[in-house]
C-alpha cells in the first residue's frame, strides 16, 4: 500500500484517536470481531500490514465452540471445512487501545462470506438485522445500557470463592452500600483509570454509581443508536477489565459471583422514534402514551420468556434470579410506572424520553445479542398489536406470579427458546439452532462437574 493511501485513511480516524496518538507512530493494529459469548476475537499485525481494503480471514469455527473453547459437533454441512469468513472493518468503530505501551488501534470488523452476504451467525450481523427491520417500517430504535459489574480481589485458584476487594482504607467491601460516594472511592484509582482510557477511546460515560453488592459498581452509557451502544459496551467491558488488572484488581462481569452478593445486570432502556421527524413513537401530540407503547410492553411481555437464552446465556445467569435475601434482580415480566419490583419499568420522563426498560437482562451478556433480543420482542409486539398485561402498582403477589414468571433454569430457558417460532424466524432459524446446541452442550459440561457443595454435604452424609 502507497503511503499517500495509508496517511489519507489514518488522517480520517476519528478525533479522539489522534489526541490519543499525538504525533506517535502506530505500532499495531487489532482486528477484532464479538464472538457468541461477547468476547473479542480476531488478528492483531504492524500498521504497514493493515489496510482498510485489504481482506482479512477468520475460520468461521470460532463460532462452534463453547465457552470452554470445546469444539461441537452440529448437523452443519462441512462444518469442519472451516471456510475462512472476510472480515470487514467498520472504521468508525476505530478506537485506542488506551493500556497498550505504543500507540495501538483496534476496530471492530464485520463478517461476510466470500460472496459479501453477512455471516448468519455473527452477533453484530444478528443486531443489524433486527434494525434493518425496524427501518423497514420507519422506525429508528433507541437504546440505553447500564452496566453493573464487580471489582474482586485477583481469583488465581477458581477453587476458592471470590472475595471482595480491599479498597483504599485497606478494609474488605462491604455490601448494601448502593449510592455510597464514599465506597466509590474506595476504588478510586480503578474508577479513574477507566474513565481516562474512556477518553483515550472517545467513548462517554453517562454516570458511575455504587450498587448494593460489595465491590459492585455501576456505570451507565447516554442513549443512542443500538449498534453504537452495543459497540461501546463491547469496548467498555474490556476497558474496565483493564483497568482493574493494571491495579491489582479483578473486573467480572459473571451474573452472580458471589453467593451471597446481589447478581448484576444490564439494565437496557428502549424507544424508538420515527426515522423523519425524530419524534418518539410511544408518546402522542398530547404527550400522552400510544398504542403503540402498549404493543412494545405486550410483545415484550410475550416474547421476553422465549430469548432467554440470549440475555441470560450462562447457568450462572440464573444464579441471579434467586429471591433468596441480597437478590434485587427481577423474576417477572410485569410491567409498572417507575416500579423497580418488575422486570419491564417504565421510567420517570416527558414524553419525548418515553421508554421501556428491560431489567431481567444480565450483564454477563453478549450485547449485540441482547440489545437485538429485547429490540425484536418490542417489534413483534408492535407488529402483531400485542397487548400488555395490566400495570402493576407494586410489588408482584403469589397468585400473580405463575402468570408473569420468567424461567429460573437453564434448562427450560433453553426448551422456550427452541419452540419460539416467530424469535427464530426474525432472528435466523440458523443462528438460533446454532446457539441452541452451543448453549446445550454448555449446560451439559457444567453438569458432569462435581461441585464444592457435593463434596461438603454428600461425601460423607449419604
Amino acid at each position: 500500500m502507497s503511503r499517500t493511501k495509508e496517511q489519507s485513511w489514518l488522517d480520517a480516524l476519528p478525533q479522539a484517536f489522534q489526541k490519543y496518538r499525538n504525533g506517535r507512530k502506530i505500532d499495531e493494529v487489532e482486528c477484532i470481531v464479538p464472538d457468541l459469548n461477547g468476547m473479542s476475537r480476531g488478528k492483531a499485525m504492524p500498521l504497514n500490514k493493515f489496510s482498510p481494503d485489504t481482506p482479512i480471514f477468520l475460520p468461521i469455527s470460532i463460532f462452534y465452540q463453547t465457552i470452554t473453547g470445546q469444539d461441537v459437533d452440529m448437523e452443519i454441512s462441512n462444518q469442519w471445512a472451516e471456510t475462512d469468513m472476510v472480515l470487514v472493518p467498520d472504521m468508525s468503530t476505530a478506537m485506542a487501545v488506551p493500556w497498550a505501551k505504543e500507540a495501538t488501534l483496534q476496530i471492530i470488523h464485520d463478517l461476510q462470506d466470500h460472496e459479501g452476504n453477512p455471516i448468519a451467525c455473527a452477533p453484530r450481523n444478528i443486531l443489524k438485522r433486527v434494525i434493518e427491520l425496524y427501518r423497514q417500517s420507519d422506525w429508528q430504535p433507541v437504546v440505553a445500557p447500564e452496566l453493573e459489574f464487580y471489582l474482586i480481589q485477583p481469583n488465581i485458584d477458581p477453587n476458592e470463592p471470590i472475595q471482595p476487594p480491599v479498597g483504599r482504607t485497606g478494609r474488605s467491601g462491604t455490601a448494601l452500600q448502593s449510592y455510597s460516594m464514599s465506597a466509590v472511592d474506595e476504588y478510586g484509582p480503578v474508577i479513574d483509570a477507566i474513565y481516562d482510557y474512556a477518553e483515550d477511546a472517545g467513548l462517554h460515560i453517562d454516570s458511575v454509581i455504587q450498587e448494593d453488592g460489595a465491590g459492585q459498581v455501576e456505570f451507565n452509557l447516554s442513549h443512542g443508536d443500538p449498534l453504537l451502544l452495543a459497540d461501546q459496551v463491547f469496548y467498555f467491558k474490556r476497558i474496565i477489565k483493564e483497568a482493574a488488572l493494571n491495579n491489582g484488581l479483578f473486573a467480572t462481569f459473571m451474573a452472580k459471583p458471589m453467593r451471597d452478593q446481589p447478581g448484576s445486570a444490564m439494565h437496557v432502556h428502549q424507544s424508538v422514534v420515527d426515522i423523519h421527524t425524530g419524534k418518539n413513537i410511544f408518546s402522542d401530540a398530547n404527550g400522552d402514551a400510544t398504542d403503540l407503547f402498549r404493543y412494545f410492553i405486550g410483545g415484550t411481555q410475550k416474547h421476553l420468556v422465549e430469548v432467554m437464552p440470549l440475555i441470560a446465556p450462562n447457568v450462572n445467569s440464573y444464579r441471579r434470579f434467586e429471591s433468596e435475601a441480597n437478590s434485587s434482580a427481577p423474576t417477572n415480566i410485569a410491567w409498572g410506572h417507575d416500579n423497580r419490583a418488575t422486570g419491564l419499568r417504565i421510567p420517570n420522563s416527558g414524553a419525548q424520553d418515553r421508554r421501556l426498560e428491560n431489567r431481567v437482562i444480565g450483564v454477563d451478556t453478549n450485547p449485540y445479542l441482547a440489545i437485538a433480543a429485547s429490540l425484536a420482542c418490542g417489534y413483534l409486539g408492535m407488529i402483531n398489536k400485542v397487548e400488555p398485561s395490566e400495570a402493576l402498582a407494586g410489588e408482584v403477589d403469589e397468585e400473580q406470579k405463575a402468570q408473569v414468571s420468567i424461567p429460573t433454569t437453564f434448562n427450560e430457558a433453553l426448551s422456550n427458546f427452541a419452540e419460539a417460532q416467530e424469535i427464530r424466524q426474525l432472528l435466523g432459524e440458523d443462528f438460533c439452532q446454532l446457539y441452541g446446541e452451543i448453549k446445550k452442550e454448555e449446560l451439559r459440561q457444567f453438569h458432569r462437574e462435581i461441585s464444592p457443595w457435593e463434596r461438603q454435604h454428600l461425601l460423607l452424609s449419604v
